[in-house]
Order: C-alpha cells, then structure tokens, then sequence
C-alpha cells in the first residue's frame, strides 16, 4: 500500500518507521525537515505532559516506555535510561499516569521548599541524534523524506497519514490545535547525570551528552519563535533553585519549540485519511504508542498474511 504521512517531526518518521516496517510503501512530506521541527527543540524527557485523554495516553505513554528501554541499548539511536526526581510544594497522589512506569519510589527528604515527590527512571532522548537515527532508519528500509510545503493534505497514494503538528490548524482545518509556547536554554554539561523536574512553570533540568537542557516556559496561543533573552534569564534562575550547580554552568544558546496543543490527541481514521496529531508536550514521549496505533488503523498490506 502507498503511504504519504505529511510531517517529519518525531511522530511522522516513527509512524512512517512502523508503516515501513509493517511492508507499506511510505514517503514523507514535510514543510520542515526533522532537525527543524518542534522535535529538535524538545528536551525530550519520556513524561505525559499537556496530552489527553489520560486513559489512552498513559496507554501510549507505557508502549513508548518500553520501546525507548529497547532502543537504549543502541548508542545510535541517542536514548538514554536517567533516574530522576519530579518534586512539588505540597503533598501529591500518586500521578494518573503511573502504571506506564515500571516503578516509581516516593521521596521523603526534598530541599525546602519542595514536601513531595518521586524518584523513576526514565528515557531521555537526545532529540539531534534520534531524529537522524529516524531518518536513517526510514531510509534504510525504502521510504522516502522529502521538503514540501502544503496547502493542503495531498491527494495521491492509498493512505494518507497527517502527522503534521501544529501545521493540523491549516492542513485538517481544526482551529482546535493551538500552540503552546516553549523556551529552552541549552547549557554546558557540568557533570549532571539525572534529571530534576518541578511541574510548576514547568522548570526542568535534563542532561545530555554534552549539554544539559534547562527548561521552560508553557505560554499558551503564542506563536513567537524567537528566544527571549529575559525569559532565559528567568528559566535559569528558577532552575537554579532545583539545580544550584546550574549557577555557575556555560550558556550555550536559548531555542523555542511551538507544542500542538489540543483538548484531546485525535488519532482516527476518516476515509483514506489517518489523522494523529495534538500530543501536547508528549510528542516524543507518545511516539512508538501512537504510531502502532496508527499502523493498526492504516490495516494490512494487500495479499499479506499478518497484519500492520
């Protein structure tokens, strides 16, 4: 079956990835290719944030979980296994999204002024180094990525699957996608090696190979892709108070990524279409789970014996 997915971020080239692997011919379309997308900003840190409905996406979140612990063991791929700890100002319940962690073990002892939180391991991904993985593997196994600016989702192939982010306000003509507006800083690595993270603002510290990603901003319906030397100011110094020895890190560079935001993540199929796209903050972090979806919806290869 002829495929196009429309968008090369992390969820198009892993739905194309499943689409190739399930024996689909797949070619890419994108406005933006990977290493300029939304994904590319993301600190990447496996966490359900901004994503809905929870029951599915704890679903998705769990099958995502599972195959970045598989990836992990290839240096290629960019996906490394951190602990970390997600600390708060007042006393939690256990998060709605537990049960897609192995485990996840309640901390006592926090620095004032945190009273609550978690310490679990999760995937880390070092979004420059798996989007070129990505890449690499849907060209390995025959598909195509190629730089298109649509106006509209395209008419050719058999199925057409819109992966296109953001862009779904245009492409599917939903005015439900809006974009939530994320700053980061990217600093010199200091020796980090877990990651810290309070819900509030969110502030969140995640290290990489090289550098540490030092997080965030979450402005609703702004469109501005353009770092603000104040708001770097102010997301290190909240940082700090989580992190002390970011005090005296290397700043590298600020970036922005817009998230597609949507009061729910549509994943469905109408006509010849498959629509996925509206997975908030949660991108990488719904990847695999949604792209098994998607492939389950696309159905099996004509005169294959096994399903997609």
């Amino acid at each position: 079956m002829r495929i196009t997915v429309v968008g090369a971020g992390v969820v198009g080239l892993t739905c194309a990835v499943r689409l190739l692997e399930a024996g689909h011919d797949v070619a890419v379309l994108a406005r933006d290719l990977p290493r300029e997308t939304t994904s590319a900003v993301a600190a990447a840190l496996w966490y359900p944030y901004r994503a809905f409905p929870q029951d599915r996406v704890t679903a998705w979140a769990r099958s995502t979980y599972a195959t970045f612990a598989e990836l992990a063991d290839d240096p290629a791929t960019g996906v490394v296994m951190r602990p970390g700890t997600e600390v708060f100002g007042s006393p939690q319940p256990d998060p709605w999204w537990v049960s897609a962690v192995p485990s996840l073990t309640r901390e006592g002892r926090l620095p004032p002024p945190y009273v609550d939180g978690w310490t679990f391991v999760a995937p880390v991904v070092e979004m420059p180094v798996y989007l070129e993985w990505l890449l690499a593997r849907v060209e390995a196994l025959g598909g195509s990525v190629t730089r298109m600016a649509l106006a509209a989702l395209p008419e050719g192939g058999d199925v057409v699957v819109n992966c296109s982010g953001i862009g779904s306000r245009l492409l599917a003509g939903d005015p439900a996608v809006t974009p939530v507006r994320g700053q980061v800083v990217l600093v010199e690595q200091f020796g980090l090696d877990r990651w810290w993270l309070d819900a509030a603002g969110p502030t969140y510290v995640v290290p990489r190979a090289r550098d540490v990603v030092v997080g965030g901003t979450g402005e609703e319906g702004e469109w501005s892709r353009t770092p603000s030397a104040a708001t770097a100011e102010e997301i290190l110094a909240r940082a700090s108070r989580l992190v002390p020895a970011l005090a005296g890190a290397r700043v590298l560079r600020s970036a922005v990524g817009l998230r597609p935001a949507r009061p729910s993540l549509r994943l469905e199929r109408v006509g010849r279409t498959v629509h996925c796209y509206g997975h908030g903050g949660a991108g990488v972090t719904l990847s695999w789970g949604t792209a098994d979806e998607v492939t389950s919806l696309v159905g099996a290869v004509p005169g294959s014996t096994t399903g997609g």
